[in-house]
């Protein structure tokens, strides 16, 4: 059975698109699903309290122990999932500040990359990712504004995960009808995905 890791962080809730296709992915793609809701329950971000509690070395001190178990929690989710499911929602050109700081606590240098003598290599390899994007207007990806789907392509690389299939609903702030028509396309796309 297939093991979906989910992640959303769109801060819209039962009305957000990306949370719309992550919904239709699941239902196409039935197996075991971990779920995690950043808007629910964000991620801290790195404070000078939690740093060095979600690197490589655990340092003694409360904070440190409590950013320490928690990248742990994060990183094991990651390792056990077959499939990791990414909620993409596009806020002033960047992720969601909430999937920036899961991230921080989950590129752990010495377990999901390493430095090499070439360069750093992902350790979290064989996994696919899909990425469920919406964002209100409609972009030129290749004109850089943009900047959410370049980033989060270049964190998962980053870690080994290089199979990664993107499903985009824009022009969602182009009115009711305009929302609908791009989300029922998009999440027609996300199922459809083999």
């Amino acid at each position: 059975m297939t093991s979906h890791l989910v992640i959303r962080s769109s801060a819209n809730g039962a009305a957000s698109i990306s949370n719309r296709l992550i919904d239709a992915w699941l239902a196409a793609h039935p197996g075991a699903v971990t779920e995690r809701n950043l808007d629910a329950a964000p991620v801290p971000h790195v404070t000078a309290a939690s740093l060095a509690g979600i690197g490589r070395v655990a340092p003694e001190g409360r904070d440190f122990a409590e950013a320490r178990a928690l990248a742990d929690r994060l990183i094991a989710e990651v390792m056990a999932a077959d499939v990791l499911v990414f909620g993409l929602p596009l806020y002033n050109f960047g992720m969601p500040s909430t999937l920036k700081s899961w991230f921080d606590y989950v590129l752990r240098a010495g377990t999901t990359f390493r430095y090499t003598a070439q360069g750093p290599e992902g350790l979290v390899t064989g996994k696919r990712a899909v990425i469920a994007h919406a964002r209100g207007g409609k972009y030129d990806d290749s004109a850089g504004i943009a900047l959410a789907l370049p980033h989060l392509r270049t964190l998962l690389g980053f870690m080994g995960v290089t199979a990664v299939d993107v499903v985009t609903a824009e022009g969602i702030a182009f009115g009711p009808e305009a929302a609908e028509a791009a989300a029922a396309e998009a999440s027609a796309r996300i199922a459809a995905l083999a």
